[in-house]
């Protein structure tokens, strides 16, 4: 019979009550999944759309991150961030993302490590020399900040080293790290998705070439379907998801202007790289160069969607170098290099997603842009030239021997102009109650539009690319010849494509804000002692401590215990 006040009962059922719970908790958490961040600023937080893309992973990306090695303190923060958010992307991701960690100095020869190294910065991870103190000694280390990220067959190059350059080493690693996410995400997002976006870049009227525009059409490709497409053969621009209008120099006609119209009042996105005046830099060298206007027939149909670019010229003392003979040596010209401000770089930001912690853009001969009256929609300013800036109404001079000129920063007075604008919402056509242009489809024709996006940029030439002197052949976009720098232009114009055309939002995850929380330098090296003696030494205390109280309470209970037992036996 059993005995149910039996304490071996009692004891049974407890162990089995006890491994029930455990067995339903594991089966619930395997199916109740959550994650708590407990950083004020999220940073351990992937966005839904990140989300989205590892937990859709149809078969394994790899991806291989060229951060190990003999790496300096603020490198190995940057190492520490790219693990943990591969550690946070494979969560969802399961094991559909594998990743590993390579020294790309372990080659066994030297040729072999230049080798490889040149094939990582042909497949886009940009070498970085970095200087540390080690001993006192400052010695140089070259670092690859970046990852080859394969799908199949496919492969992309990711660099994380990134942010703007005018901010200082710590802000600039800092921008960084808020960047891994979506350097990471984009790109697993480029190479696993099919390419369906279709962009059409348009010609016609003597806009930006083919090779004129090869690095931005390179930049493109990596995630959508680019064509070049004659505005002028075609009836209607049925089938793409946005278009690019890149410095027309020639007249639009109405119905030119009505298939661009249609596009958008259909929700197609746009981007509009315009010059409003033509420089001719061949003859930079006559005192009476004039840039005078384009004459495109597109100031109606920009105003009726609520902007003007002004026949003006920019002057920012913030600008790209030019070469100048500054004299002769013998039969030998001396050439420098000197600001030239008709070529301001745009290093002025607002927080939007596309342009956070984004690198300076050069541009060359860039216009202010009005806002006007729009009902509905919102007017997002995405970059402003310096405050040294001046504004000269069209016709402009435009000389070289300007330069030779002592110009004050007192003439620099119209202060920061705003160059780029986002505008969102619904449209009216230009066309609204007016005559219809011959040929035009009456029948489909839209009075007032679909929710869209448009990019206003006020200079084509942020999208053209230079090319190399020797060989001819276009450079990728943003690169100076001849300070042989790296500009933000492909960034700038790839991101706020994305942010066109993109509807689940990835662009949004360049929002994320880690706060540097630096340390007082001067408190540590006046409170070091201090702190190292509670660091090292209160630890030991406070067991030392433990150890007697605990030793002093159990000799009391003990000798209480034999007293009281004496006493007993009495």
């Amino acid at each position: 019979m059993v005995n149910l006040n039996s304490k071996k009962l009692e004891s049974i059922l407890y162990f089995l009550i006890g491994l029930f719970v455990i067995i339903v908790a594991n089966q619930l958490s395997s199916r109740l999944f959550y994650r708590f961040d407990l950083t004020e600023e999220n940073r351990y937080t992937i966005s839904e759309a990140s989300k989205n893309i590892l937990e859709n992973l149809d078969d394994a990306v790899y991806v291989d991150v060229y951060l190990e090695g003999d790496l300096p303190a603020a490198v190995k923060r940057l190492q520490k961030s790219v693990k943990e958010t591969l550690d946070e992307f494979k969560i969802y991701a399961g094991s559909n993302l594998q990743f590993r960690f390579v020294d790309p100095s372990t080659a066994k020869s030297s040729k072999a490590r230049q080798e490889f190294y040149e094939s990582l910065i042909k497949k886009g991870i940009q070498a970085t020399n970095l200087y540390d103190n080690v001993d006192g000694k400052r010695s140089q280390i070259l670092v690859f900040p970046g990852a080859i990220i394969t799908y199949g067959t496919r492969e992309m190059g990711v660099t994380f080293l990134k942010g703007n350059k005018s901010s200082s080493p710590q802000e600039q690693l800092n921008q960084s790290i808020e960047g891994v996410e979506y350097e990471l995400s984009s790109a697993i997002k480029s190479l696993t998705e099919q390419k369906t976006k279709r962009i059409a870049l348009l010609k016609g009227h003597g806009e930006l070439d083919t090779l004129q525009v090869a690095g931005l059409t390179a930049e493109l490709m990596n995630k959508y379907k680019v064509f070049h497409i004659d505005l002028t053969k075609r009836s209607n621009l049925l089938g793409f998801d946005a278009i690019i209008l890149a410095k027309p120099k020639n007249p639009f006609n109405e119905f030119d202007k009505y298939k661009i119209d249609q596009f958008i009042m259909r929700g197609g996105k746009a981007v509009f790289l315009i010059d409003a005046l033509s420089a001719n830099m061949d003859s930079v060298d006559n005192e009476n160069n004039l840039a005078l206007p384009f004459e495109t027939n597109l100031e109606d149909l920009f105003f009726k969607y609520g902007f003007r670019i002004n026949r003006d010229l920019i002057l920012d003392m913030n600008a790209a170098p030019y070469p100048v003979v500054v004299g002769n040596m013998g039969d030998n010209p001396q050439i420098k290099l000197l600001p030239w401000p008709f070529f301001p770089i745009v290093n002025e930001f607002t927080n939007h997603p596309t342009v956070r912690n984004l690198n300076a853009v050069v541009t060359k001969f860039i216009s202010t842009i009005d806002t006007l009256k729009a009902e509905g929609i919102r007017k997002i300013p995405l970059m402003n030239t310096s405050q040294y800036s001046k504004v000269l109404n069209s016709p402009v001079r435009v000389s070289i021997n300007e330069l030779k000129k002592d110009t004050k920063p007192d003439f620099f007075n119209s202060g920061p102009q705003t160059t780029a604008w986002i505008y969102e919402g619904k449209f009216t056509s230009l066309f609204k109650n007016r005559f219809l242009p011959d040929n035009a489809d009456k029948s489909s024709f839209i009075a007032d539009g679909n929710p869209t996006k448009i990019l206003i940029v006020s200079d084509g030439d942020i999208a053209k690319n230079d090319f190399n002197p020797k060989t001819g052949q276009p450079v990728e976009l943003g690169f100076d010849q001849f300070t042989k720098t790296r500009f933000a232009n492909a960034d700038f114009l790839v991101n706020t494509m994305t942010y066109l055309v993109e509807e689940d939002g990835i662009i949004n995850t360049r929002s994320k804000e880690i706060k540097i929380r630096p340390l007082d330098s001067v408190k540590i090296k006046s409170q070091k002692t201090i702190w190292q003696l509670i660091n090292l030494v209160l630890p030991i205390l406070l067991i030392v401590i433990f150890g007697i109280v605990k030793y002093l309470m159990r000799k009391h209970k003990y000798t209480r215990f034999k007293t009281n037992k004496l006493e007993n036996n009495r």
